[in-house]
């Protein structure tokens, strides 16, 4: 990134601004709020300050949220009694009232629907005596720290994703966004290193897949053929950046065809500094190669908007010469702000009228406030 670049001034911002359709999901911008963990919903309920939360961002022209990542009702789903559920009356009443109140700003909104695997501690609220699951009983480290899941767990987990993306479309959400991203039970099925299974769910790259696929064919079978899914995935995990999936564009698209087919509608492709190409044979980054290996629309993310990457404490704005430049000649179609975004609910509308100077930075002690 060029640190030094000149502020980039309102006419230039046109490739961020231009509408887009995908599916029955229109969007005025190519603006995405990217999902943020924040655990700012006590017992799993989301209340009218997240309501208010998601708003304030539909208000100030984001073209399309994805919500923090929600849990599935599975009892090891997350190790955080205040992360939202996805199921159960209160909780399902309170994504409701945030739907209703993105919507009246004129925003689009999705959920992202998560279960975090083996990353979550033993005897973690808010199932105490919950075991923690893993596709083999390996953790992040590659520790064996408990058992494989059976194809009976399996199936019951399927199912509560399936059972999250049907709430999520009677609830009127514009679409549903899957988690297999960042090392949680997807993702952990995706890698070797996690995923040492020899029945049908394990394998080589292609048979890594097959968790994901039947979670997204479950999906679309509760959601039918119009309602957009969208995957998260990365390479990367937690505690192990330098992780890879693929190591070529061959493997990644062998890793990608089994999911286009299942029925992925668009890939929210994950990195920690947008700007980075994901192989040496290119400047394309993992949203570049995900969109030309697949022909599906693309997001990219990872560090727009800040002058440093997201594992720094501290960034500043940072003007996006770059993000445009990329947007302009398609390499991917849709980006994802995350602390930027974060630190100013008017990130989207202070770019687009060339108010640079008015962005909020993105500090630390930001995470702790209710923005």
């Amino acid at each position: 990134m060029n640190k030094n670049s000149e502020i980039v001034h309102k006419q230039s911002v046109k490739p961020l601004f231009k509408p887009l359709t995908l599916k029955n999901l229109s969007l005025p911008n190519r603006i995405v709020m990217a999902p943020m963990t924040r655990s700012f919903s006590p017992n799993g309920v989301p209340g009218m300050d997240v309501a208010a939360y998601y708003r304030r961002r539909a208000e100030n022209g984001v073209g399309l949220i994805v919500t923090e990542g929600t849990v599935i009702n599975h009892p090891a789903a997350t190790g955080d009694p205040n992360i939202p559920n996805f199921h159960g009356e209160a909780a399902l009443n309170g994504w409701a009232r945030v739907v209703k109140e993105v919507h009246e700003a004129g925003g689009k909104i999705i959920p992202q629907i998560w279960h975090v695997g083996i990353t979550r501690r033993i005897r973690s609220e808010p199932n105490l005596e919950a075991p923690s699951i893993s596709p083999s009983g390996i953790d992040l480290m590659g520790e064996k720290v408990g058992e494989p899941m059976t194809e009976s767990e399996i199936t019951d987990v399927i199912k509560a994703y399936a059972e999250a993306a049907a709430e999520a479309k009677r609830l009127g959400f514009d679409g549903v966004e899957l988690h297999g991203a960042h090392g949680y039970l997807i993702d952990q099925f995706f890698w070797e290193k996690t995923n040492q299974r020899n029945d049908r769910y394990g394998g080589d790259l292609v048979g890594r897949t097959r968790f994901a696929v039947e979670i997204i064919e479950a999906c679309r079978q509760a959601v039918g053929p119009d309602f957009p899914i969208v995957l998260r995935f990365s390479q990367w995990k937690t505690g192990s950046y330098d992780a890879k999936l693929a190591e070529t564009p061959e493997q990644l698209a062998r890793f990608l065809a089994p999911l286009v087919e299942a029925g992925v509608d668009i890939f929210d492709c994950s990195t920690r500094r947008f700007w980075e190409p994901e192989f040496d044979s290119s400047d394309l980054n993992l949203a570049g190669w995900t969109k030309k290996l697949t022909g599906k629309p693309t997001i990219t993310v990872g560090s727009v908007g800040l002058e440093s990457d997201f594992t720094s404490s501290t960034a500043e704005n940072a003007v996006i010469d770059e993000l445009l430049e990329r947007l302009d000649r398609n390499e991917f179609d849709l980006a994802a702000i995350g602390r930027a975004m974060l630190a100013d609910p008017a990130w989207a509308v202070k770019i687009r009228e060339g108010r640079d100077e008015e962005l909020i930075p993105y500090t630390s002690d930001l995470l702790n406030k209710l923005l």
